[in-house]
């Protein structure tokens, strides 16, 4: 270990010998800022720039450049912090190793920015000599984020975070958080070419977390890079899918994952404001999943050939979501469409899930029997959008769980919708209504023999 010890101080006295580290940056410091912009594209900038958001997420295109914005930001945060440490995370060692420290050095180089590195074990770090002073910037990993202990920092960057464990990503942002304490400009940086709907989305790309003040999301596009080799993009259009172009190219999230359920979905084609009247006697659809702890209702109204969402509500059990309904719509018509199974149980008592919605005037129109999950997710995409490109299906953006729930859910590995995530419950209330009044090829006018009326 002491041999170790010595070899490593020994190869950062022949770096600091080799990077000028003696002698300061010869320029002010609004001369480096100047200096910085102006090697920077417009998506680059946006993040470099913002001194202000307490929390920024840079969700990027491949070749967008967001390594490199990630180096100057570093830079510029050093600058704003003389004097401190502040903290870079690659996913793992080696990344550290083979993408941070040679675009750093490059770009510390390219700046002329004297510096000095040392190595220990696995606690690589540069001291910068900055104009008016000294600061230094620490990488490590998220596979080791337990380590992260002894020191406070001035600011922290995280790149691919979505390549890495989404619970460890969370518990690895808690410790991250922990440690910033130093310094006059505190930030959390947190860039990723997007990968789903993991850790990235979650902290930044939600609308919840897009209501959270002091935090920001940047989307870097690749051809946001004027760098680019002419023929990058139709090297990606041939080889990539439509959904990771979305991705890798434009910088958007996308299930990617082993096929997504509700592929007709899209958010820029279905969720449209949707005005509803109570006054005006339309009859409302409720589409029922029953679990205990976790009943979901989906409201909706058919206009023609078109379902109209306008409410989502989850509450406990299946008394609590009627009495929720009736609270929201008081004197509506209202038919319910719920999991056919609840006739014979119940989330809460000794009363079917179907007699407790007649108790509050909901009608039951489910069928005797569920319908084979293959027949329901194709009926909903059909009306999502069907093969002459008619959309049957408009959402309010009021439901924003819906919403989430039909770009989320993905196929299991045993090829049937995944439940294990939780994003199934209100495609399923959603969905048992459209299968109840499209799927014969003509919509149901009213009470059939093999429908249940309470």
């Amino acid at each position: 270990m002491l041999a170790l010890d010595s070899l490593d101080a020994g190869l950062a006295s022949l770096r600091l010998q080799t990077t000028g580290a003696s002698q300061r940056y010869q320029g002010t410091r609004e001369e480096l800022l100047a200096k910085m912009r102006s090697q920077l594209h417009g998506g680059q900038l946006e993040m470099f720039d913002d001194d202000d958001s307490d929390e920024i997420g840079v969700v990027a295109g491949y070749g967008s450049g967001k390594t490199t914005a990630d180096a100057y930001k570093a830079i510029k945060l050093c600058l704003l912090n003389l004097g401190c440490v502040g903290g870079v995370l690659e996913p793992t060692n080696s990344m550290v190793d083979e993408i941070w420290l040679p675009k750093f050095e490059e770009v510390l180089e390219r700046l002329s920015i004297p510096y000095e590195f040392y190595r220990g074990r696995n606690t690589p770090q540069h001291t910068l000599f900055l104009p008016g002073g000294e600061a230094t910037v620490v990488a490590r990993s998220f596979e080791n984020y337990r380590r992260i202990v002894g020191m406070d920092w001035a600011w922290a960057i995280g790149d691919e975070v979505d390549t890495v464990k989404t619970s460890e990503a969370f518990k690895a942002y808690k410790k991250i958080i922990g440690r910033i304490r130093a310094g006059t400009v505190r930030q959390k940086i947190m860039t990723s070419t997007p990968e789903g709907f993991g850790f990235h989305y979650q902290m930044f790309g939600s609308d919840e977390a897009q209501a959270v003040q002091g935090r920001r999301l940047i989307r870097m596009r690749s051809d946001d890079n004027p760098h680019l080799p002419p023929d990058y993009f139709e090297q990606m259009e041939r080889n990539y899918t439509a959904e990771e172009l979305r991705a890798y190219r434009d910088g958007i999230y996308q299930n990617l994952q082993t096929g997504s359920v509700w592929y007709k979905f899209d958010r820029a084609k279905h969720v449209k404001s949707v005005d509803y009247d109570p006054d005006a006697g339309e009859t409302l659809i409720l589409g029922c999943d029953f679990n205990i702890g976790n009943t979901n209702g989906i409201v909706m109204v058919k206009r023609g050939p078109l379902i109209a969402v306008i409410d989502e509500i989850r509450t406990h059990d299946t008394e609590q979501l009627c009495q929720e309904v009736r609270r929201r719509y008081k004197h509506a018509t209202i038919h319910g469409y719920p999991d056919a199974s609840g006739a014979n149980r119940s989330t809460n008592s000794t009363r079917s899930d179907t007699n407790i919605l007649a108790e509050y005037g909901v009608s039951n129109w489910s069928p005797k029997a569920n319908p084979p999950v293959r027949d329901r997710v194709a009926v909903g995409n059909s009306r999502l959008e069907n093969g002459k490109g008619e959309i049957n299906v408009v959402i309010d953006p009021r439901c924003k769980g819906l919403i989430q729930d039909l770009e989320r859910q993905c196929y299991d590995e045993k090829g049937e919708p995944d439940k294990a995530n939780g994003n199934d419950h209100r495609p399923e209330a959603f969905t048992y209504p459209l299968h109840r009044i499209f799927a014969t090829g003509k919509p149901l006018a009213g009470p059939v023999r093999s429908v249940r009326v309470y």
